[in-house]
């Protein structure tokens, strides 16, 4: 079985700087950490491996500094890690970078399952685990809280996906993407052997001429979304306070509401 893991290096959430001219987030000497649903994305890799046998590989996309984040990877279990580090990544919205990442597992090959956190803490947004699987056309289960079975005979995997009240169980063959939630698994800390290992293990680093991507496909060029102004809401105004008898302070009520609907 061979398992992608992609994981994201994002700012600590009392670092981030905002560019100017971009309106995109400051990464370069910024203090950053392994994207928190990320961590479970590692943990279940390695567990799949630890059960199945296989292979595990550790992608991300950013700057140089971004290894730190591969090399913690490492530490906890997984196998091998590919950096993908340009200039013309720079910038990238959802699309574009769901874009590079599923051009790396393509180049790799042969991958069973790609695993995914639901979503980074710095956009939010969860749309890059399912951008992938679109980009290379994979089947793909979002939210998975648990693996119940996996038949390597059969490529059949088993999964419980997390929804606001319950879960539902599905059954989807490989090659397939997911995103897992925090309820999946509790990440391992890394062992000493394990930092060892990593602190030595050579990283491969591709870039877009790696991947065969033309420049115009990447980057703020290639991303069909952009961020056009970023601020903060203004404060909001303080709300009236009612007092008296109830049926009183109903009135007035209604009529403050009428005021603002009419």
């Amino acid at each position: 079985m061979k398992i992608v893991v992609c994981i994201k290096q994002v700012p600590d959430t009392t670092e981030v700087r905002i560019n100017p001219e971009t309106n995109t987030l400051i990464r370069e000497g910024v203090i950053s950490i392994i994207n928190p649903f990320d961590m479970y994305a590692i943990e279940e890799a390695v567990q799949l491996k630890e059960k199945f046998g296989g292979e595990t590989i550790v992608i991300t996309m950013g700057p140089p500094q971004a290894d730190v984040a591969l090399r913690e990877a490492l530490s906890m279990g997984i196998d091998q890690a590919i950096l993908l580090s340009d200039r013309a990544f720079a910038g990238s919205d959802t699309w574009a970078t769901s874009y590079v990442l599923a051009k790396a597992i393509e180049k790799i090959g042969g991958v069973d399952i790609v695993i995914c956190g639901k979503q980074a803490s710095d956009g939010d947004t969860a749309q890059v685990g399912p951008g992938i699987a679109t980009h290379i056309n994979l089947p793909q289960a979002t939210y998975i809280r648990k693996i119940d079975s996996v038949d390597l005979a059969k490529k059949n995997i088993r999964l419980e996906r997390l929804l606001e009240d319950g879960y539902e169980v599905l059954e989807v063959s490989m090659p397939l993407l997911i995103t897992v939630v925090k309820e999946i698994n509790t990440p391992r800390l890394p062992s000493l052997r394990g930092k060892m290992r990593a602190k030595s293990q050579a990283i491969t680093t591709w870039g877009h001429k790696d991947l065969g991507l033309k420049e115009e496909s990447l980057g703020l060029k290639g991303s069909p979304t952009q961020v056009v102004k970023i601020f903060t809401p203004p404060p909001r105004e303080k709300g009236m306070i009612l007092e008296g008898e109830p049926d009183a302070m109903v009135d007035k009520l209604v009529g403050e509401l009428k005021k603002h609907l009419i």
